[in-house]
């Protein structure tokens, strides 16, 4: 299939909010979605933003400073909304000989932003301008073979935003049976009926300062953990440590909720060389520094990895505890900030810090009961995230094959 020249197929535009048609504010982020803009719009005058209508797109054009990816999005949900005068806006001429969405794909192969990053330009700041992207040259096939490719991606990338849901769905429902049975104290007594409710016996807890279920007790976590630590990095100029059969785990991820593998492995050789220790399937990981919100984030190992040096591990002595653990410091995120920002100029959480949280911890056979109740809901939810990595995978394939005009089984 021969190569096309983008330029011929698409135009800018470049409408003004000038009669105040819309306030719905996003912004291109690396991801390559429009996202709700954060910034602070009080007192703007909102006539100079650019309106962006369904099935146009929108990047920035400025590269050096968005690591090896382009900031550009499909604009799929709003008929009207608005971007920052930085972003250029255009559209495709005649969307019976391109599709947007297929476009779109195309721009979501890490193979352009490579070419992007390679054809930017500029001295104190790497831009890649107008007239580069419409010096790019794609495949473009025959509309009805668009189609099919587009409606074949879309089949795959609804499967994984239900899968996604699901699992949403999933951690909520768990996350209100713990504060049901362990902040209300509303787990079932020995006749299955709500503990307090039915006037279960409390006793004053001089610590928390309000009466708790009798037999229950304030600890320190590490009472219910085998340990808790942090790991190490490789040395990244030694290449015989990275790339290999080992998941290497950093801070960032801890936004991910749920590993079933990470960005980065590394060697055997790697493990000897660093100070990086294995953390093992279901212990909760816990991000100790980062910007934005990642310090104080949680995630749940739904497999083995490696931890470096802004990562603490938490092993829970018994599997009863593992899941009250990851939906407890997870609920926790707020005040291990807090806590952070007070002992420290830049703010960081340590093992010790972890080790000596105070805790309610109730009787093991209410962590039994507990962990059989929830239990089967995270095992779907580890099914349902390894589906989606295949079906991520299965992306990334059919992303790959659009250089060459092939299809790829659903």
């Amino acid at each position: 299939m021969s190569y096309k020249r983008l330029g011929n197929y698409i135009r800018q535009v470049n409408v003004r909010n000038r009669d105040l048609e819309t306030e719905v504010l996003l912004g291109v982020s690396i991801t390559k979605k429009l996202i709700p803009s954060i910034a602070n719009v009080i007192g703007t005058d909102m006539s100079v933003y650019k309106i962006i209508e369904k099935r146009q797109f929108a990047y920035g054009t400025v590269t050096s400073r968005n690591g090896e990816k382009i900031s550009i999005a499909l604009s799929d949900q709003y008929n009207k909304a608005l971007v920052s005068q930085i972003y250029v806006v255009f559209e495709v001429i005649d969307i019976e000989e391109l599709l947007p969405e297929y476009l779109m794909m195309w721009f979501s192969r890490p193979e352009f932003d490579r070419y992007v990053r390679f054809h930017s330009h500029g001295s104190t700041r790497e831009t890649f301008d107008w007239a580069d992207m419409c010096e790019v040259e794609l495949p473009i096939p025959a509309i009805e073979e668009q189609r099919q490719i587009v409606a074949q991606y879309q089949s795959i990338a609804n499967k994984i935003k239900v899968n996604e849901q699901i699992c949403e769905k999933l951690e909520a429902t768990a996350q209100a049976l713990y504060k049901h049975w362990f902040v209300d104290f509303e787990f079932p007594n020995e006749a299955g009926k709500p503990y307090k409710s039915s006037e279960g016996k409390m006793v004053w807890s001089e610590e928390l300062g309000k009466e708790i279920p009798e037999g229950w007790e304030v600890n320190n976590l590490n009472k219910i953990t085998n340990k808790i630590y942090s790991g190490g990095t490789p040395s990244t100029e030694n290449d015989n440590f990275w790339n290999g059969i080992y998941y290497w785990f950093s801070s960032g991820e801890t936004g991910n909720r749920f590993i079933i593998q990470t960005d980065k492995s590394i060697t055997e050789d790697g493990i000897k060389g660093s100070t990086t220790k294995l953390c093992k399937k279901y212990c909760t990981v816990i991000a100790t520094a980062g910007q934005g919100k990642t310090r104080g984030q949680s995630a749940l190992l739904f497999t083995d990895v490696y931890i470096n040096q802004s990562v603490i591990c938490v092993e829970p002595k018994k599997d009863i505890y593992s899941l009250f653990i990851f939906i407890d410091i997870n609920s926790r995120y707020n005040e291990l900030r807090n806590n952070s920002d007070a002992q420290s100029i830049r703010g960081s959480i340590n093992s010790d810090d972890i080790k000596n949280l105070r805790i309610l911890m109730p009787t093991d056979l209410c962590f039994e009961l507990f962990y059989s109740k929830i239990k089967n809901s995270f095992d779907i939810v580890e099914n349902k995230k390894y589906q989606n990595q295949k079906l991520t995978q299965l992306q990334s394939l059919l992303l790959s094959r659009l250089a060459v005009g092939e299809e790829v089984g659903a």
